[in-house]
């Protein structure tokens, strides 16, 4: 029977919630645990699918089709566990469900309430699918205290008696901060957080503390005495140089250890950590470095764009160089052929990103049109395969080439596409439909052509990968982009959608039509990232 280490938050947001469970499953994992995590966010959409950037950071797609959130990212990244559909759910999703089930009539005509109805089915989501494991670790999104996420801690006071003290255990990430004025760390914030989480019926087992200094025994012994924690229990948690050090520090502080003495359970043998030490020596001891500029449109929301930034730096793992990534607005690139020149010229790989909309896809484009000139690495992904699938064919004499996600065009390169296949069969969809789940989501295979650059870096024939996206490459202008050197070199199954374009007579020019960036882990980077960050240390000795 599986046990459960709920995560909560609180004082305030962005405390490394995701980062510390990832941290933590991985430290299990190396004392030879089955882990899974779990994110419940209490906001009422469905999925992220459908939320700005700007609002919510990148939108991290599974294997099985789910659009979640970013923390399931760092989940797979440090347990190389592959995320579910069953692993991250929304009040929104819970509520949706309910309310289809009223409305069939499933509560028989029963007064549908938050208790039972709400927590029921938070409870039935967390334990879903878990009966091969050792450890379930749920993180609660949000902040103690906010009404949003009430029923998530009462689901887990609830699942605490449900399954018996020995099963579960809490896990309360908290601010002590440091009042520069005064010269000291202070734990009220902590006391107050803690206070109002056993008010709701949830008495915390561990504290992880978040401090920008370090805390002496004295003020943790303060906040084990004021939170009926040991003081043991009362665990540092400062920034660290990279994120691939934190289960290292975490470790040093004990977590793993108290975590499983709250359980019962003798820790034994100490966790095996030789990979983790490996990684953290190879990013503080660099043979080189490349500088990767990255042509987007979210260049002011860092999450934006996380999976992407972790995998560079795993190519950086591979070649064992620092990666700097400079990241460029492409709206900059827009009407200024200088600025383009001046700000590409440092770099040495360019890399062009997934994105929806028109702004800044002129910029983009140029971005495109400047690796293939000046024969810089380039990296294209989803929307920067599209563009340089369109640059490709405006190269090639057709000025007005474009997509219809921009509007109505003559010459569509990328368009809409209706209805695709998937092992479940044709699927559909309608022009102007709802936008949440109606695109191309997870992951589908692709064959590669034999003699081309992306068999020989995959080391095969065949390959699946993560898609998220509505648009496609239009098919019809393979002859004018062979013709000017771009070819598809990785198909659909059934030969119809165009999944990787390359320029073979370039030093390094590669575009895919889905996101390589879900996939990189640190301790076993994506292919193609290891291949285009080799491409730019090769460059970058030219230049």
């Amino acid at each position: 029977m599986a046990r459960y280490i709920f995560i909560t938050g609180g004082v305030v947001s962005s405390l490394g919630k995701g980062l510390m469970a990832a941290s933590l499953a991985a430290l299990l994992q190396a004392r030879g645990y089955r882990v899974r995590i779990r994110k419940f966010d209490p906001y009422l959409n469905v999925d992220p699918g459908t939320m700005s950037p700007h609002q919510h950071g990148e939108v991290y797609v599974t294997d099985d089709g789910a659009e979640t959130d970013l923390d399931l990212g760092h989940y797979e990244r440090f347990t190389g566990v592959a995320s579910r559909q069953s692993d991250n759910v929304t009040s929104g999703r819970i509520y949706k469900t309910i309310i289809e089930r009223e409305r069939r009539g499933d509560y028989l005509g029963a007064t549908v309430q938050v208790i039972p109805h709400v927590t029921d089915a938070i409870k039935a989501f967390a334990q879903d699918e878990t009966d091969d494991l050792d450890f379930v670790l749920c993180e609660i999104g949000g902040t103690v205290g906010d009404i949003e996420s009430l029923p998530f801690i009462e689901a887990i006071r609830q699942l605490r008696n449900d399954l018996g003290r020995g099963q579960t255990v809490s896990i309360h990430v908290t601010l002590v901060p440091f009042i520069a004025a005064a010269g000291e760390l202070k734990t009220k914030p902590t006391q107050h957080s803690v206070r109002e989480l056993a008010a709701l019926g949830v008495q915390p087992d561990v504290l992880v503390c978040r401090s920008e200094r370090d805390l002496p025994a004295g003020e943790r012994a303060k906040i084990a005495q004021f939170c009926n924690v040991p003081a043991s229990a009362v665990i540092p948690a400062l920034d660290a140089k990279s994120i691939y050090a934190v289960p290292l520090q975490y470790h040093r502080e004990g977590l793993d250890v108290e975590v499983l003495k709250a359980f019962g359970i003798d820790p034994g043998e100490p966790p095996r950590l030789d990979r983790w030490d490996n990684i953290v020596r190879r990013l503080e001891n660099p043979e080189g470095e490349v500088t990767i500029g990255v042509v987007g449109k979210y260049m002011g929301v860092p999450d934006a764009y996380k999976s992407l930034h972790e995998a560079l730096v795993h190519g950086g793992i591979a070649n064992q160089v620092k990666v700097n990534i400079r990241w460029l607005d492409a709206e900059l690139f827009e009407k200024d052929e200088e600025e383009i020149a001046s700000q590409l010229e440092p770099m040495h790989g360019i890399l062009v990103p997934g994105g929806f909309g028109e702004r800044g896809s002129e910029g983009k484009i140029a971005g495109v049109r400047f690796a293939r000139e000046r024969n810089v690495p380039f990296f294209g992904i989803c929307l920067g395969m599209q563009m340089a699938c369109i640059e490709g064919v405006r190269a090639g004499g057709i000025a007005n080439a474009s997509t219809t996600e921009f509007g109505p065009t003559e010459e569509p390169v990328v368009g809409m596409i209706t209805e695709w296949m998937t092992a479940e069969g044709l699927q559909k969809r309608e022009e102007g439909g709802d936008l949440g789940g109606t695109m191309r989501l997870g992951a589908y295979p692709a064959k590669l052509a034999g003699n081309s650059v992306v068999a020989s870096i995959y080391g095969s024939g065949e390959i699946s990968e993560r898609h998220r996206h509505r648009y496609e490459v239009n098919t019809h202008y393979k002859d004018v982009l062979e013709q000017g050197g771009l070819v598809f070199s990785g198909m659909s199954p059934d030969g119809s959608l165009p999944e990787i374009v390359e320029r073979p007579d370039h030093p390094w020019f590669v575009g895919v039509q889905f996101h390589p960036e879900l996939k990189s882990k640190p301790f076993d980077p994506h292919p193609l990232f290891a291949s285009f960050i080799e491409a730019a240390v090769k460059h970058s000795r030219l230049v």
